[in-house]
């Protein structure tokens, strides 16, 4: 048995994160604020608490990934309400959250290949995405929003060193996973508020973060 899912902790942990996903998405569609505030909260608990099943805390990369995965609940937590003030202080702290990542994934080695090979993707994401975003941005906004780019592209430059490593792959996919779904955030933000951007944004960020939890069990 996968050793991930023999941990009666961490299934646990992965299960009530699917509950709560689908919760969430659902709380979204409709539109209900009281299950939003009930579900978001124990979904980013679940990818903090899968972390921590898996031992998190027994290695320096597993604690800076738990310290960026507890900032990703602060901007979970602060992206609730749906204002702008709140939002900034979210972006803040995902922008931390990415940062910690990026020092994570160092830990695990270089594999220089890798990064050349993957620096082409993210740096079109980047630009596509820059070019995307700018006509719909507020002018108080295309500063903090553009930094925060440039920290997800460097995440998944970091993510890209650590293919050498048994979780590279979970990684990688973690860290994609993650920044993608940063374009439904930003689409609701700033394009085109929708129900339907929570329906493939929602499962993407958690179930990333989920994955990424769970790497600290396979380096």
């Amino acid at each position: 048995m996968n050793p991930i899912l023999a941990n009666t902790a961490a299934f646990t942990a992965i299960a009530t994160g699917l509950v709560a996903i689908v919760g969430l998405m659902l709380a979204d569609y409709w539109q209900s604020r009281p299950a939003r505030y009930l579900f978001k909260p124990i979904a980013a608990l679940a990818f903090v608490s899968l972390a921590l099943c898996l031992g998190a805390t027994s290695s320096v990369y597993g604690t800076w990934l738990l310290a960026g995965l507890v900032a990703c609940l602060v901007g979970d937590l602060c992206l609730m309400p749906d204002r702008q003030d709140t939002f900034l202080a979210g972006l803040a702290a995902f922008l931390c959250g990415h940062l910690l990542y990026v020092v994570a994934f160092m830990h695990l080695g270089i594999n220089a290949v890798a990064l050349l090979i993957g620096a082409v993707p993210a740096l079109l994401l980047l630009f596509f995405s820059t070019r995307w975003l700018r006509p719909h941005l507020p002018p108080g906004m295309k500063l903090p929003v553009y930094v925060y780019m440039l920290v997800i592209t460097a995440m998944l430059l970091a993510a890209c060193l650590t293919t050498s490593n048994p979780s590279g792959i979970f990684i990688v996919c973690g860290a994609w996973g993650f920044a993608m779904s940063d374009l439904a955030v930003a689409r609701q933000q700033f394009v085109q508020p929708t129900r339907r951007n929570g329906l493939w944004g929602t499962p993407l960020y958690f179930g990333s973060q989920l994955l990424l939890a769970t790497t600290p069990a396979l380096t």
